[in-house]
């Protein structure tokens, strides 16, 4: 995989006899099929858009490439929080953003929250985890969480370095990104020294890094991750000329939402075409190293003779816009930043099959029960992946009936002056704002216009009032949104009372510190009036 060849053959698959929903964990009898081993891999900001036509054009992905083959990919699969720990903790949790109050990346699930991670543990399953976990609560830099409970607060101050690349090493250097490597290492040495000697089944779960943007210095104190960093051997992997580079709106004509995040993360300067394609493209290499990592899971568990045993998930906890309407990172509900992979094969799990419907990550908590057959609590968000990866008809399998046509994903954090809520079903993407009424709603018709470049939110008022009475018979967004508001201003106060007299110096010196020093009192008199 390391040179892109070709997979081998894997073992024969093995039938999977997944119980219903409702049906009680119980030994193989005789016939039976036991249950299958599992494997998840969770990289960060892969724009799921990669995996099929037209966007795996721009990248050689033969990991994935080869899941396609072998099982099944999803063309519409969403993170509900575009973000990291507010989109994993939904992840672990099989809930809604706003049913954890996971609202930031400081704020995600209690350490001891029970994950199906933890009740596969209990059912018998071996588990293991190594790298990137990041869906409780108390983590990520300070500025990020300061950033996020100020969202309010009327000022505009850049709170990235502006994105950039950077080339590292040589062309035979595949490892980069070192500590991902490490982790995958952990996990095939796993595999092969422990998971093949296993009687009963197991659930590995891999957390990488990448293909999120490196740490940027240059930028000073403080600094975020605004570097787009790959080495000769993973930039051969793109195709230049199949980059697309994206239509911008003018400043003015930008969303007031878009414009806010498009300063915030220092984008609002000029940008030449050639600069946007190496971002774009180092973005794209980067991709493809996560995609080896991929590989060498996948080459461990074929040559322990496992691969036929085992369901392996491929998923992100968001993507990166990497430019797309003047932005890079994620917390948008554009395709780029909030379309993430999602592929699955295994034994009993059809073959080069593409799944239209739309999913999110809050389904792999009720899929995980399902491929375990553990009982799935009703109360959850999702709905198991296995009826559709099995063509099963999905009210035979489960107590809840067929899932419902469309995802919900919301973004409370930093980078974003609003609360946000991304109903997706159909043609239709419904993106509205706060409490509905104050800011302009979003209504994109993705079969026509797939980079959404025009709003058609006034232009056809009807839908937007059917798909918002579908979104407030989900959710109160009013009046999440008022609760999230309230919850930012006593963050913010706690945190401002336990600095004392130090509070001038810390917040000055935060990410923002380049534009907040310029006027350090304008900007402390702006947080006074917003409290």
């Amino acid at each position: 995989l390391r040179d892109g060849g070709p997979l081998g053959l894997a073992g024969v698959a093995l039938l999977l006899m997944a119980a219903g929903t409702g049906a009680r964990p119980r030994p193989a009898a005789p016939g039976d099929q036991p249950r299958s081993n599992v494997v998840l891999v969770a990289c960060d900001s892969l724009d799921g858009r990669l995996t099929f036509l037209p966007g795996n054009q721009t990248v050689d992905l033969p990991s994935i490439n080869f899941m396609k083959r072998r099982g099944t990919v999803f063309l519409n699969a969403y993170t509900n929080s575009p973000i990291c720990c507010p989109s994993r903790a939904a992840m672990w949790s099989g809930l809604f953003t706003h049913i954890t109050e996971s609202w930031n990346n400081f704020k995600g699930l209690d350490p001891n929250y029970v994950t199906w991670m933890d009740l596969m543990e209990k059912h018998g399953y071996h588990t293991q985890k190594f790298g990137k976990l990041d869906f409780t609560s108390g983590h990520h830099s300070v500025s990020n969480r300061v950033e996020a409970w100020t969202r309010d607060v009327n000022f505009l101050l850049r709170q990235e370095g502006r994105p950039m690349v950077k080339l590292t090493g040589h062309r035979k250097q595949f490892r980069v990104m070192e500590k991902d490597w490490r982790n995958t290492d952990k996990a095939v040495n796993w595999i092969k020294e422990e998971a093949v000697n296993f009687t009963q089944p197991f659930i590995l779960y891999l957390g990488l890094n990448l293909p999120h943007p490196y740490p940027s210095p240059y930028a000073g104190e403080n600094f975020g991750s605004s570097t787009f960093l790959t080495s000769p051997y993973w930039l051969e992997k793109v195709n230049y000329e199949a980059i697309k580079i994206p239509k911008w709106s003018s400043l003015s004509e930008m969303h007031p939402v878009d414009y806010y995040s498009s300063y915030t993360k220092n984008c609002t300067g000029e940008f030449t075409k050639e600069e946007v394609r190496n971002i774009r493209a180092f973005y794209y290499a980067m991709c493809a190293e996560t995609d080896a990592m991929l590989g060498e899971i996948i080459s461990a568990l074929r040559d322990t003779g496992l691969l036929g045993k085992t369901i392996v998930i491929f998923t992100a906890d968001h993507g990166e816009l990497a430019m797309e309407h003047r932005q890079f990172y994620k917390m948008s509900m554009y395709e780029g930043s909030s379309h993430v992979p999602l592929l699955v094969m295994g034994p009993g799990l059809r073959e080069q099959q593409q799944i239209p419907n739309v999913v999110s990550l809050v389904d792999i908590y009720p899929t995980m029960l399902d491929i375990a057959r553990i009982p799935v609590p009703q109360n959850l968000s999702g709905y198991s992946l296995i009826p559709l990866l099995r063509e099963k008809a999905e009210s035979e399998a489960s107590p809840r009936g067929a899932r419902p046509s469309w995802v919900l994903s919301e973004f409370h954090g930093c980078n974003v002056n609003s609360s946000v809520y991304m109903l997706r079903t159909g043609k239709w993407k419904y993106i509205t704002y706060s409490d509905g009424s104050s800011v302009l709603p979003q209504l994109f018709d993705l079969t026509a216009d797939p980079d959404e470049l025009t709003n058609l939110a006034i232009k056809f008022p009807v839908t937007v009032h059917f798909l918002d009475k579908i979104l407030r018979s989900i959710v109160n967004y009013p009046k999440v949104s008022s609760s999230v508001h309230e919850y930012n201003k006593q963050q913010f106060i706690s945190w401002k009372q336990s600095l004392g007299q130090n509070y001038s110096s810390v917040i000055a010196n935060l990410r923002w510190h380049q534009d907040w020093l310029k006027d350090p009192k304008k900007y402390e008199n702006a947080i006074d009036k917003w409290l």
